[in-house]
């Protein structure tokens, strides 16, 4: 592997710079906080509109012209402006997944609508009483001539009140072992029977709790075979977990480095500690430790594969590196780190992003899970639990 730092984004960078100043506004972080959804429907429309959610892609199914290169440098100007895109990053998730195990059928139906910002998929995996044991699942789905009837509850469906179908995880054969029998199915949020209610999180992030009585869908919304789901479900969290922050733009190193070095002399001296330069270090090898992990995944997505293993490992890393990292600048920074609405450091931002850095730990899978997966799938380890 070449460990050489080469930017692919750097030529769109300005463009990127250039189309956020135009388009992206102070308005919508602030709706975002007030609300809790990390989901932006006016920014969407334009995403689409422009092309860049299609970048990428076939045209054949719906992408566009736009360099995915400059879709990725305006993705990244809009998570340095301070907005999140969780729609979108599950709708491209499941679009994907789709794409490696969907019907023909499914996928002209879906993913021309997905990528034109008409069709938005939220996750339906977690369950009250199974956590992050995605297969044990009570959610029934009952096969009834062409149709399947969907009875069940799911918890944390982020972005559900926004969103047009649910990948939901549900059991169609009760009498199987505990990870098969399970089936995926792409359910319409706007069918007969389902109800959704507000759950607020640690993070301020508006999630959501779903219930299904008697959700009747077609077969034609099934992804993958029958009693297959959690062959389908691997596929699903391997892209899920793939996603990594290992760009080229403004670190959390250089913004907290700029802002030590800026202001009163007390400020600059502090930054120039034993201390601190210490954090910034640490905190610099963990971002390109981060960085050279999300490549390798990258890499192997590029290639058709799929880094099961590799983005349990990145994730399980970045995410437990992000929360370190944030609680110990609580602790630098003390009473300072609480203030809020861009009057403290770094925007104000840090004791929001310390919240938030503690749900990463745990959505996409718990750490105790990715450690269970990377111990059993690439050290060889036996499982601390029975088989079931």
């Amino acid at each position: 592997m070449d460990f050489n730092r080469s930017d692919a984004l750097a030529a769109y960078r300005v463009q990127a710079k250039a189309w956020g100043a135009e388009h992206l506004r102070p308005e919508w972080i602030e709706h975002e906080r007030e609300t809790g959804t990390h989901h932006n429907a006016e920014l969407h429309r334009l995403l689409a509109e422009q092309g860049f959610l299609a970048a990428g892609w076939p045209k054949e199914i719906g992408g566009s012209d736009v360099p995915p290169e400059l879709a990725a440098a305006v993705t990244e100007e809009i998570q340095d402006f301070g907005l999140r895109m969780d729609g979108w990053i599950t709708t491209w998730m499941v679009l994907h997944t789709i794409d490696q195990v969907g019907t023909p059928e499914l996928k002209r139906h879906i993913i021309p609508r997905g990528l034109a910002g008409e069709a938005v998929i939220v996750l339906g995996y977690t369950e009250p009483s199974c956590g992050s044991d995605l297969a044990a699942v009570r959610s029934r789905a009952v096969r009834n001539g062409d149709e399947w009837v969907i009875d069940g509850a799911k918890m944390f469906t982020s972005t559900a009140h926004e969103g047009t179908h649910v990948f939901l995880l549900a059991r169609t054969d009760p009498q199987a072992p505990k990870h098969r029998g399970l089936t995926l199915f792409l359910v319409p949020l706007d069918a007969e029977g389902i109800d959704i209610q507000p759950i607020y999180t640690l993070g301020g992030q508006r999630t959501n709790a779903t219930f299904y009585n008697q959700v009747r869908i077609p077969d034609a919304l099934r992804v993958g075979e029958i009693d297959a789901g959690w062959s389908v479900m691997r596929v699903a969290l391997t892209f899920e977990r793939s996603i990594g922050e290992g760009g080229f733009g403004p670190t959390f190193v250089s913004a907290l480095r700029d802002w030590f070095a800026s202001g009163p002399e007390e400020r600059v001296a502090r930054g120039r500690s034993s201390y601190v330069r210490r954090f910034l270090a640490r905190t610099a090898i963990d971002d390109e430790v981060s960085r050279l992990m999300t490549l390798r995944v990258e890499s192997i997505l590029s290639h058709g594969g799929l880094p099961g293993v590799e983005s349990s490992m990145l994730k399980l890393f970045r995410t437990e590196t992000m929360q370190r990292q944030h609680g110990g600048l609580l602790d630098l920074l003390g009473a300072e780190a609480v203030i809020e609405g861009g009057r403290g450091p770094l925007n104000g931002d840090i004791d929001y992003a310390f919240r938030n850095s503690v749900l990463g730990t745990i959505a996409g899978g718990t750490s105790e899970i990715l450690r269970e997966v990377i111990a059993e799938r690439r050290l060889g380890l036996p499982r601390t639990r029975p088989a079931k």
